[in-house]
């Protein structure tokens, strides 16, 4: 006898993020409903009272002031109970201490997720490396609830907080700016000024005496972009 299996999309960047109500360690939410106007994180993990996680989620609570500066709420993912997330949140807060962190209390919504729905909607059950627990994705979602960056890491590696700021802070800086961030980018360097779309305006550009502009050929050119300017949006004019 035949089966059918309901074969769900994984989202893309530029998708509208995926819709779901969802029960959380700080009340019922309505994703991404509740948080238009502000970027989102959505990040999954295996699984609670695991190491990895254990130290992502201590590392993510410290750094939390930092992404609420950058207009950014964070929203954790486990396929595990509320009630198992409850007690390891607490066991993370009185117990563990990693890499000089202790006393970490997590204030962030984590979603209960037994069903697995969010995490197969997000694509983060992968079966290649396990059919029951989600990989450590992340989702970046804009102020208008679209997705703009996807990054998935295997189950045995922790991932990068910097990195993560980083891009944060790239993707904000390029909607402000109109600009795009060579490798490596960090706040305060030089950014890309958008390729010319015509003859004219390549040849203009290659001729400019624009202070800051340095064009190493017609489809390359960049300029500085100030470190106050990219922590402080509104210097933008």
């Amino acid at each position: 006898m035949e089966t059918t299996e309901t074969i769900i999309s994984m989202p893309r960047i530029g998708d509208k993020a995926p819709e779901f109500k969802a029960i959380t360690t700080q009340g019922d939410i309505k994703f991404p409903t509740d948080y238009v106007g502000k970027w989102v994180i959505l990040f999954s993990h295996p699984a609670d009272f695991t190491p990895v996680c254990t130290s992502e989620f201590m590392t993510f609570a410290t750094r939390e002031p930092e992404f609420t500066a950058l207009n950014c709420q964070l929203v954790g993912l486990s396929i595990d109970g509320l009630y198992s997330h409850i007690a390891w949140l607490r066991t993370i807060k009185e117990k563990i201490e990693f890499n000089g962190m202790k006393n970490i209390e997590v204030n962030f919504p984590l979603i209960e997720d037994i069903t697995m729905d969010v995490a197969k909607k997000y694509g983060m059950i992968q079966p290649g490396e396990s059919s029951t627990k989600a990989v450590r994705a992340v989702f970046f979602i804009d102020p208008k609830g679209m997705i703009r960056a996807i990054i998935y890491y295997p189950l045995s590696m922790g991932r990068n907080f910097d990195e993560l700021k980083r891009a944060l802070v790239a993707m904000q800086t390029a909607d402000t700016y109109s600009i795009a961030t060579p490798a490596d980018w960090q706040p305060g360097d030089d950014v890309i000024v958008p390729t010319a779309g015509s003859c004219g305006v390549a040849n203009d550009r290659m001729e400019s005496k624009e202070e800051g502009i340095k064009c190493y050929d017609w489809f390359f050119c960049t300029k500085p972009l100030s470190i106050d300017k990219v922590n402080h949006p509104h210097n933008a004019k």
